[in-house]
């Protein structure tokens, strides 16, 4: 008789987004005059950067023509984009060689799957609050998961606390508390997974947002980074790929748990499960890291951050602990009056049909805290924060 996977039962029945949509879509029907406007979900707004859109076009006509046609793709990417992501880091005097980079079809997909090649008897230490994939991908395996704690004290970044873990999850710039970790910060856990010989699974998919040169990029930047820490990275944010689809995985061969590399481990997993990533997709990519594509891209995340800025500077004019608003897309808001998240979302949603995101769903540590993104356009940002303004 066939068996399910009986961990599924332990996820917890509903998601966070799902019941957002539902209670937005209710709204909706009973307010069909009223315009509502989502500072909730991480999705970008602006179009494609013209570089990139470009770079499609023509990859799109190659693959017309038999004598420029292509199939699949090699499962670690084409050495054309592995060299700009190479070159990418090299700006950043973080050494990485093509062999050592994996081109996917998104972060979210590979921070699920990496827990492939590692052992269901493995401790994951999560910090709380903290993005559900993380979570929810460990639960499904059946692995113990202990929380660091990420609260006001810290500024919401957890640290190191004395406990043992084997695998650790890092998200810096966060989702969804909008904090940066310092040097100083990683170097306490790239020290911490060294003496414990844990693997540090590193999320960067934000790194793009950081604007200030003292705080790091990538956890490479960190000496020792390179023999226990796995780093994920996209392009969704870097240049608006969420439709699009496309990141990348940097695994160092460096990297080895008892007789096992983690690199080859998964070239394995991925030649065997992956087909690659588009050809068309890859060449748009390359065209992020030329020196036109990239102003462009900058130009959108200087837009993203100015909309971020007038959400910030609400709050700071209410007196309002938060955390985020520079460095990252993402405000990290603590309730006002002492009002529960949910509550305090439907008191956005009633009376001024703003939509953010409940912090209690990213833990318990998010209670009494909301998350608001900065990817809507300009005039609703502006427009959101006046409504959210008469609330505070």
């Amino acid at each position: 008789m066939a068996r399910v996977n009986e961990n599924y039962s332990n996820l917890k029945q509903s998601y966070l987004f799902k019941d957002i949509a539902t209670k937005v879509a209710a709204y909706k029907k009973a307010n069909p005059d009223k315009k509502v406007i989502s500072l909730g979900i991480g999705d970008v707004t602006l179009p494609l950067p013209e570089k990139v859109v470009e770079a499609l076009k023509e990859a799109s006509d190659e693959m017309g023509k038999a004598d420029t046609f292509r199939g699949y793709a090699p499962d670690q990417g084409y050495d054309f984009l592995r060299e700009k992501i190479s070159e990418h880091y090299r700006k950043r005097n973080v050494n990485v060689d093509i062999s050592e980079i994996f081109v996917s079809d998104g972060a979210k997909s590979d921070v699920g799957n990496i827990t492939e090649i590692f052992s269901r008897d493995n401790m994951v230490m999560i910090p709380d609050p903290v993005y559900p994939v993380y979570m929810d991908t460990n639960v499904m395996d059946g692995r113990k998961i202990i929380f660091a704690d990420a609260n006001k004290e810290n500024n919401f970044l957890a640290m190191p606390d004395g406990r043992h873990a084997d695998m650790i999850y890092l998200c810096s710039p966060n989702n969804p508390c909008g904090s940066v970790y310092s040097k100083e910060q990683l170097r306490k856990w790239v020290d911490y997974a060294l003496d414990n010989k844990a693997v540090i699974l590193f999320d960067a998919a934000y790194e793009a947002f950081i604007t200030n040169d003292t705080l790091p990029r990538s956890i490479f930047e960190i000496e020792g980074a390179e023999k226990c820490a796995i780093e994920f990275c996209s392009f969704s944010k870097l240049a608006g790929f969420t439709g699009t689809r496309c990141a990348y995985t940097v695994i160092k061969k460096d990297l080895m748990l008892e007789r096992f590399s983690l690199h080859d481990m998964w070239v394995r997993r991925q030649s065997t499960k992956l087909n690659g990533v588009s050809y068309v997709i890859q060449r748009a990519a390359e065209a992020v890291f030329t020196d036109e594509g990239m102003e462009q891209c900058k130009k959108n995340i200087k837009y993203y951050l100015d909309n971020a800025k007038l959400i910030s500077a609400l709050l700071k004019e209410k007196g309002i602990y938060h955390t985020g608003g520079t460095n990252s897309p993402y405000i990290w808001m603590n309730c006002p009056s002492n009002m529960k998240s949910w509550e305090f979302f439907d008191l956005l949603l009633n009376k001024t049909s703003v939509v953010g995101t409940p912090g209690s769903g990213f833990g318990m540590n998010g209670e009494g805290y909301f998350r608001l993104t900065s990817f809507g356009s300009r005039d609703n940002t502006i427009e959101a924060v006046e409504r959210i303004r008469r609330v505070l």
